[in-house]
């Protein structure tokens, strides 16, 4: 769950319909906090019936940042596209997919997925 004292980059009254009907997904605190473009996404199998199967990230976070909990949180997938709305064209990617911005176009391209280690 979503820790209520962090500080959001966007406020709630400035989100809007972008995304709908995605589901859930997991972002970290240096998209939602700190206010970073999503770096690299990827789509694994939903956990549940809520989970889109989305996983973001800004691309600089740490195997140590990434296994503290409260560096990231649950979130709307529609949340995630109004911080950075060039994830949207990718949204209907199916499960297995994953995607990086290249750093010299700001383009995301299409990378093999490798499913995260537990």
């Amino acid at each position: 769950m979503t820790n209520p004292k962090k500080k959001f980059f966007l406020p709630g009254d400035k989100i809007t319909t972008l995304a709908r009907g995605y589901g859930a997904c997991i972002a970290t605190d240096w998209i939602m906090v700190h206010g970073r473009k999503v770096g690299y996404m990827y789509r694994e199998p939903p956990d549940n019936d809520v989970d889109s199967g989305w996983r973001f990230m800004a691309g600089n976070e740490t195997d140590e940042y990434m296994d503290e909990p409260g560096n990231h949180g649950v979130y709307d997938v529609n949340t995630v596209a109004n911080y950075d709305p060039d994830i949207i064209p990718l949204l209907r990617s199916p499960a297995g997919s994953a995607f990086a911005r290249d750093p010299k176009t700001g383009e995301f391209v299409e990378e093999p997925f490798e499913p995260p280690t537990e």
